[in-house]
């Protein structure tokens, strides 16, 4: 019985620990998703001053697309957007190549591949590991903004219903809800009190983040800019629209969970079998290796899971 295959898995599984912890150690717990501190406060409760705080924050969230001309990063430009990520591109991509080196002293240590197969999985697994970590991050942060931006709304309509300036409830806003959506509209506030227009800001960032309720937010402000109005009705209004399709969206998530792992199931279970009839019995394919046939064979099997996986996708995508 080969041990081979756990070993892949354990080391890819130190991948995503390895690089989370280094985040983590680099830029303080402050930094994770799961922290209930606003890192625009902490920083700024540390002493900087509120200019340094925006340039840092700004930075990190622009740098990202900034860097997409960078060959093969553009790949991952938008996912690392998307996570508002510390790291810069060339750390990201410092990091990859660690990884892939650390990789590969782990196969030379634990496995018996030959050099060209440990160096294509090194490469393989280092890009795909850091590229999953930030992936993950992405679709978390992301999840948690869609969550986060009616509550923030209706903040902002109890601000302008007791007389608050729309800057000062952006401003209140910051301050109130937790991150990452806190740290967002602390840029916005901070923009504003620098001169840049509001309406601008917030479509500045619903373009950065790709996220349409965020675009809705922006052209009711830009509208009742251009054409007056009662702003508070107007963001009340679209608070409860943005909550439907909140609820809406996790509707349709439900409903389509059972056919999306259905067809995950179905492609990783002729995977997962291959790889414990190799563990378990490694001459079982032998007497048909040879054949001219199977290496055709392996391909079209591949392919075909490739297209149930596109398939069932584009049944289960379901834009709301």
């Amino acid at each position: 019985m080969s041990a081979e295959p756990i070993i892949y898995g354990l080391i890819f599984i130190g991948v995503l620990v390895l690089v989370e912890g280094l985040y983590l150690v680099v830029f303080g717990k402050s930094i994770s998703l799961n922290s209930r501190v606003n890192r625009r406060l902490e920083m700024l409760d540390k002493g900087h001053n509120r200019e340094e705080v925006f340039d840092k924050l700004r930075k990190e969230m622009q740098q990202h697309l900034n860097a997409r001309s960078i060959p093969l990063y553009s790949l991952l430009a938008e996912k690392a957007q998307k996570a508002a990520l510390a790291f810069s591109p060339k750390q990201l991509i410092m990091i990859m190549g660690a990884v892939s080196v650390f990789i590969f002293l782990g196969l030379t240590i634990g496995t018996t591949a030959a050099a060209p197969v440990r160096i294509l999985m090194s490469i393989g697994m280092g890009i795909g590991g850091v590229f999953m970590w930030i992936s993950m991050k992405a679709n978390k942060r992301m999840s948690m903004i869609e969550e986060q931006l009616p509550d923030a709304v209706e903040l902002m309509v109890r601000s302008l219903r007791v007389g608050h300036p729309f800057v000062n409830a952006i401003s209140i806003v910051a301050k109130e809800i937790q991150d990452p959506l806190a740290s967002e509209f602390g840029v916005i506030s901070d923009e504003a009190a620098y001169g840049r227009d509001i309406g601008e800001a917030l479509k500045d960032m619903a373009e950065r983040l790709d996220m349409q309720d965020m675009r809705f937010l922006a052209v009711a402000v830009t509208i009742q800019q251009q054409s007056g109005g009662n702003l508070a009705e107007i963001l009340e209004g679209l608070a409860k629209v943005i909550r439907a399709r909140f609820r809406l969206f996790r509707k349709v998530k439900a409903i389509t969970a059972e056919a999306k792992w259905s067809g995950k199931f179905l492609s990783g279970f002729p995977v997962g079998a291959l790889i414990v009839i190799n563990v378990t019995k490694p001459g079982y394919y032998d007497e048909v290796k040879e054949t001219p046939y199977f290496i055709p064979a392996c391909f079209f099997v591949a392919i075909f899971l490739g297209i149930n996986l596109i398939v069932m996708r584009v049944l289960t995508d379901i834009k709301v």
